[in-house]
């Protein structure tokens, strides 16, 4: 996506062009049938922008269908503009500001903003890792839960009652010079830590955490585990650190306190997948604004969200 002055982000008509050349730049595909170029442009004047009709099942379609776009009332350039604006800020945009500057209502502004992080989400990111590489892992803890826990998972009481039994706990994985990858998680015991773990992380790979009793073990699964003890204000041996994932939750954390304010927990996993997003598509990666636009729109088939779904309640609560 170009700079902010391209005219698909003020024009509807070159918005359609744009977004088909990017969606459809293999063959225009009807999401009726999966036809692929076998439909035309229907004509008309009462005939919306960018609607063709499908030669093999009949229906009508535009690059819209199938997508987070769809039977929004919002215009498509309109559109494209969110997607930028909240690709390039780095640590976010909140619905009120998106509202200001888009001119919509904040219930719109609120429903597009989750319809985006959708886009967002990745799930093509295999295990992170490998060869000899550096993988940090670390929780952290944002948020209070709607219900306190009393007990661990084993009958015993929590001994940190600030954290573990009154905050929403958040696991990441950073590769050092690569990709993150985080997950909101009930509860950050060993056996949840273990399973995201294993899960994610090539089995080569040198795993550096802190001291925490949670990644006792992995000794034996990966390359090596190496641990620095922050409760000694040990934070650097070597190249044995978790500065990198701790930079990452620094970045979520301001920008959830300071431009959000307020997420329910069930929108959290996909405050993670825009921060997971923009991190992975950074500048230090050769990504820069316009590109990380542009893999954002490559993100929105397929992932169409309805505002009863997310359930739409929290607009007015967002800075």
């Amino acid at each position: 996506m170009s700079a902010l002055n391209a005219k698909h982000l003020h024009d509807e008509a070159a918005a359609y062009a744009f977004v088909e050349s990017q969606l459809w730049a293999h063959g225009r595909v009807c999401p009726h049938c999966g036809v692929v170029d076998q439909s035309g442009a229907l004509k008309g004047e009462s005939t919306r922008i960018g609607t063709y009709k499908c030669y093999a099942c009949r229906k009508p379609f535009t690059v819209k269908v199938g997508t987070i776009f769809e039977a929004s009332h919002i215009k498509l350039h309109i559109w494209l503009q969110a997607i930028f604006l909240l690709s390039s800020s780095k640590k976010g945009i909140s619905s009120n500001q998106l509202a200001r500057t888009l001119d919509i209502t904040l219930k719109s502004a609120w429903f597009m903003a989750h319809r985006i992080r959708e886009a967002m989400r990745d799930g093509s990111i295999g295990n992170l890792g490998g060869n000899g590489k550096v993988v940090e892992a670390d929780e952290t803890y944002y948020g209070r839960v709607k219900e306190v826990r009393a007990l661990q998972p084993n009958g015993r009481p929590y001994t940190s009652a600030k954290y573990a039994r009154e905050k929403r706990a958040i696991v990441s994985l950073v590769e050092r010079g690569g990709k993150v990858k985080s997950f909101h998680v009930e509860k950050a015991n060993k056996a949840t830590v273990a399973q995201v773990v294993m899960a994610n992380i090539a089995k080569e790979t040198r795993l550096h955490t802190d001291e925490s009793h949670l990644y006792k073990g992995a000794d034996g699964v990966f390359l090596s585990h190496e641990t620095v003890n922050h409760g000694r204000e040990e934070y650097v041996r070597g190249d044995v650190m978790t500065n990198t994932i701790e930079n990452y939750f620094s970045v979520f954390k301001r920008g959830m306190r300071g431009i959000y304010q307020h997420c329910d927990e069930k929108h959290l996993h996909r405050y993670l997948s825009e921060y997971d997003f923009r991190y992975n598509n950074r500048v230090a990666l050769g990504v820069n604004d316009d590109a990380r636009a542009l893999r954002a729109l490559e993100g929105v088939v397929g992932k169409r969200l309805t505002y009863r779904t997310i359930g739409g309640t929290d607009a007015r609560q967002e800075a």
